[in-house]
């Protein structure tokens, strides 16, 4: 299991944000990036989630202030790509949004168009500092909010899962991958085993990485 992140490797872009009301009264913390500022991949999740401020360490980031460290997420995309070559020492781990996005219950729902709007220049600051070799967004609407950086257009999520999509605007290819939530779910569904969907991770991160 991949070690819980240390707080040194959390980069904050901003003292404060008070962009989104609602997002503003929701969240414990913001969420920011965490990772190498030369890391080979980053890492783009779509929102913290409400977290578990109770658990040991992975209590997630709207409690840590560090994008995926979510008991069950952020555990499973770092264990997932640790066991396809990329360390914590390749990686850099964010969200499209920074803020834990409440549906007045206690559960997530999805970030407006304006709130992923909002936080589009703290994801293209992060992109731009650390130049990497892949974005991977795991889910369509981080999907969507990395490819509209680059002015492209996401017409159907799972025909883009795993397959390369190179942004020259961004310097960069993204690689989508299914959100870790729902990757039991969607990975039969793509016609892959765990294994094998694994397995072309690997490869197609290692092919674009070397």
């Amino acid at each position: 299991m991949p070690q819980f992140p240390s707080t040194d490797l959390q980069h904050a872009l901003a003292p404060d944000c008070q962009q989104c009301p609602a997002l503003v009264s929701a969240r414990n913390c913001i969420s920011w990036g965490n990772g190498p500022l030369d890391a080979s991949l980053v890492v783009v999740g779509e929102a913290p989630g409400a977290g578990n401020p109770n658990a040991n360490d992975w209590q997630g980031g709207n409690w840590t202030g560090m994008a995926y460290t979510s008991r069950h997420s952020g555990r499973k995309i770092r264990e997932m790509l640790a066991e396809a070559g990329f360390c914590a020492g390749n990686c850099y781990f964010t969200n499209a949004v920074k803020c834990f996005p409440s549906n007045d219950e206690g559960s997530n729902r999805e970030p407006t168009p304006a709130e992923r709007r909002n936080c589009r220049p703290y994801l293209q600051t992060e992109i731009e500092t650390i130049e990497p070799s892949v974005i991977v967004p795991t889910g369509k609407h981080a999907t969507k909010s990395v490819l509209s950086l680059a002015d492209k257009h996401l017409n159907g999520f799972l025909e883009t899962v795993l397959e390369p999509i190179s942004c020259p605007s961004l310097g960069t290819t993204v690689v989508p991958l299914i959100h870790p939530s729902y990757q039991n779910v969607w990975v039969k569904r793509l016609g892959y085993t765990s294994d094998e969907y694994h397995a072309k991770i690997e490869r197609t991160l290692r092919r674009l990485c070397d």
